[in-house]
């Protein structure tokens, strides 16, 4: 399973946020701010930061996926 943060991005968009906006408010390093942009894996109290921020849930800006099964 891969995690996506695609949610994270959408909710910023809906909250009218940028990524230095979400940084800002939670100092959050730009190391870790790339690797959820690459979809890697951050601590959990990084997540518990930015949903605290945000006021939200880890299901709203986080979501594991099924691998892509590569075809033979």
């Amino acid at each position: 399973m891969a995690i996506s943060y695609k949610k994270l991005w959408k909710l910023l968009i809906d909250k009218d946020m940028r990524k230095k906006d979400l940084r800002a408010l939670t100092g959050v390093s730009t190391t870790t701010m790339s690797r959820l942009s690459k979809d890697e894996n951050v601590s959990t109290e990084m997540i518990s930061k930015i949903c605290s921020v945000l006021n939200c849930d880890v299901g709203d800006i986080m979501e594991f996926v099924p691998d892509k099964k590569e075809e033979p």
